[in-house]
């Protein structure tokens, strides 16, 4: 199962054109798109100015609102007629909030459909759960979905070298005896 919050590329790229809107940014050179397609986001990928896919099932790449919002300010900082090289060094490292300043996305002057589309596209909240890796040792998930005992296994196979540490230092309590 995909998180409600992510998007294939091909979605991805409905998002941008739908949060760019009619009124994408006009852009200086007739070589620059206004609205992005898959191969630019795949470019904008390979150079940095997108990170990574949130997730990979198979061949597909799923991404989520903060590639949304890279893919929006970049879109308009080129409109202003900035370089990609000077784009990657404006964004390199940005906070989401930052981002969304770039982007212009959010903001209470805008107009009522872009106002719309973050409620939309806003993730569940999370949903906060309790899994024990070993006895003495639980980690707590605020997660997008239910966990799954096949999750717990692979959380239980990730902590392996976290226990250890933890039992090294003496810092996990001794396991209660059956009485």
């Amino acid at each position: 199962m995909v998180d409600a919050g992510l998007w294939t590329l091909e979605e991805l790229t409905a998002q941008a054109a739908l949060a760019l809107g009619s009124g994408a940014p006009l852009q200086a050179s007739g070589r620059v798109r206004e609205i992005p397609d898959e191969r630019t986001i795949r470019y904008y990928t390979t150079s940095g100015l997108l990170d990574r896919p949130a997730e990979l099932r198979g061949r597909t790449a799923y991404y989520g609102r903060r590639h949304l919002l890279q893919l929006v300010a970049v879109k308009r900082l080129q409109a202003k007629g900035l370089a990609l090289a000077e784009i990657q060094q404006r964004l390199y490292g940005a906070t989401n909030a930052t981002l969304e300043r770039a982007a212009q996305l959010g903001k209470p002057d805008e107009e009522p459909p872009r106002r719309a589309f973050w409620r939309e596209a806003a993730p569940a909240p999370a949903v906060k759960q309790v899994v024990e890796l070993a006895p003495g040792l639980e980690l707590l998930v605020a997660g997008r979905r239910a966990i799954e005992p096949d999750d717990v296994e692979a959380l239980r196979a990730a902590s392996a070298t976290l226990r250890k540490v933890l039992e090294r230092r003496n810092l996990l309590a001794a396991p209660e005896e059956p009485s």
